[in-house]
Order: C-alpha cells, then structure tokens, then sequence
C-alpha cells in the first residue's frame, strides 16, 4: 500500500490575494506571507498552505460545492473574540441558538452538544432548559467571514493556532469517508454517534443548533478522513440541491503531498478515480487533478 498522502493545501480564488493574506495574517499571527510554485500563498506553522489565485469578479460560493469551510484552532477562543470585535474587517457571523432570533458568537455560550454531535435538536434543547442545563462557557467553535466571503472557523482552546481542518458536504459522508480510505489510503476520523457501521445507507438527521443558519444544521451523520494533522470532516449536504464541482468557486481544490506520482496514477487509473486534469506542472513539481466522491476537486503534488 501506498504511503498516505500529507495535506499540502487549500486552493482559493481571490480577487486581491494580497489583501486577502494581509487579513489572514493579521487575524492569525502564527501565519507568514510565502509562495508555492509561483502563488502567492499564506502558511501556517503546521507547515500546510493556502494558496492564492487572482480572479477577476467575486468568485462564486452558490451553490454549494462539497467544500464547506476551513477551520482554525487557536490557544484561547474567547480572546480571540474579544480581539476580532473591534477590528471593522472582521464580521462575527451569529450562531443561531434554536429559539427565534437568539444566537451567541460562541458555541459554548448555548446548550452543549451530546451523545458526540455538536448541537442540540429542538426536543433535545427543550431537555436542557428543563434540566436546567448551562453553558460550559469554555472552549468552543466560532466563525467569521473572511475576504471574497469565506467562512473561516476559528476554535479553542488548543495548545498552538495552526490551520486544522477543511469542512466538507458530502452527498454520503460514510461512502465519502470509504471512497477517500480505498482511493487515498486516508485514515478515518473516529466514528460519532448517528454514523451508520460498515457499508450501510446514511440516514439523515434533525436540524441541530447552535448553527449559522436559522433552520440549524443537520450534523447526523458525519464522517470524515485526516490527512497528515488536517482534518476532513463531513456533514450530509443540507438542501435538495445536488453538490457543484468546486473548481471556479471560492474553495477551487484541495491538494495532498505524495511521493511518487506515478505510482499514485497507476493506482488510481486501475480503479477507476475520475481524472480532471492529466499530468501537468506546477513551477517545478509535477501534479495531477482528480475528482472525489462529491465533484470536489483533488490536486496530488509530487514534494517527494
């Protein structure tokens, strides 16, 4: 088997990259300005990449592609709010709490989440107010909206801030998970309550809050992969509108560090792994593009 691939970086569309690094260096300090085969790029002291392309008009982010979000841990959340909320470039977006237009700017300013997901249902909300439950008040996930209208979380508390996680939507997050352990040799992420076992269907959940929607967000089930120390995870897509390829949108690709490339071709042409772009170059690495299980797009770059 194939070494598994390491997470090498996120690929977006920006019309200003270099205003769109400069805010992401100063919300993030542990980042630095760099660049990867010719593109402007933003790193994290992780050692992974957000590389930059130039557009000319607000690249797209409706409808959905699989590609959700990208996320952030930091050493201390709450001051990372309280430092965020003067500066006028950063919008906090509110997570709504499931009661009318209630909502907080911290998950863990509402109801904890159980049995392994990360909100509550309405019959479950109604338990915690009867039981009296509290906010933990510690830790938790928040989000702002960052150039070109990004969704950037942010969460605490951890030890380092480094670049973490890229959220998906998949059509099936269990056969997405299974697709990216055949095809990518990726290692599954822990499985969490409401995740079908083995090969069964996914079953979609209730809406959960808190959540950036008013109509809360369906967190059963969920799955995912890791790569290296970043993280896949993955929500059931939320609307009846079929996921988009993400190339040409906000979050164009996603691209994974590998070995030997030629190896990684014969492999994935034996099983089938739709293929975007043949072998091309990337200033002096080599790399092809692929398609995953929801038409999200796949760069593998040969950094041996």
């Amino acid at each position: 088997m194939l070494p598994a691939p390491r997470f090498h970086h996120l690929h977006l569309n920006s019309v200003d990259p270099d205003a769109a690094i400069a805010f992401y260096l100063r919300q993030f300090p542990s980042t630095s300005r760099t660049e990867w085969a010719g593109v402007a790029a933003l790193r994290s002291p992780n050692d992974v990449l957000i590389l930059f392309d130039k557009v000319d008009r607000p690249p797209a982010t409706a409808p959905q592609s699989a590609i959700w979000h990208f996320g952030w841990h930091v050493t201390d959340v709450r001051r990372n709010r309280e430092t965020y909320l003067p500066r006028p470039e950063v919008e906090l977006p509110p997570l709504y709490t499931g009661e009318a237009d209630a909502s907080v700017l911290i998950s863990t300013d509402s109801w904890p989440g159980r049995d392994g997901v990360l909100g509550l249902t309405r019959a479950q909300i109604a338990d915690a107010k009867a039981a009296g439950v509290q906010p933990t008040r510690k830790g938790g996930f928040a989000y702002m909206r960052g150039p070109d209208n990004a969704i950037v979380e942010y969460m605490g508390d951890y030890p380092a801030e480094r670049m973490n996680h890229v959220h998906f939507f998949h059509e099936h997050p269990s056969a997405a998970q299974r697709w990216y352990a055949t095809h990518l040799n990726a290692v599954p992420l822990p499985q969490r309550a409401g995740t079908p076992p083995g090969g069964l269907p996914d079953r979609r959940g209730e809406p959960t809050w808190p959540a950036l929607e008013h109509e809360g967000l369906v967190r059963v089930p969920t799955a995912g992969v890791i790569f290296g120390d970043v993280a896949f995870p993955s929500y059931m897509r939320q609307g009846a509108t079929p996921l988009v390829p993400s190339r040409g949108h906000l979050y164009d690709h996603v691209a994974l560090g590998v070995g030997d490339l030629d190896a990684w071709i014969a492999k994935l042409g034996g099983e089938g792994v739709t293929l975007l772009e043949p072998l091309y170059r990337l200033g002096e690495v080599r790399a092809i593009m692929i398609e995953g299980p929801s038409r999200e797009a796949m760069e593998l770059v040969e950094i041996g």
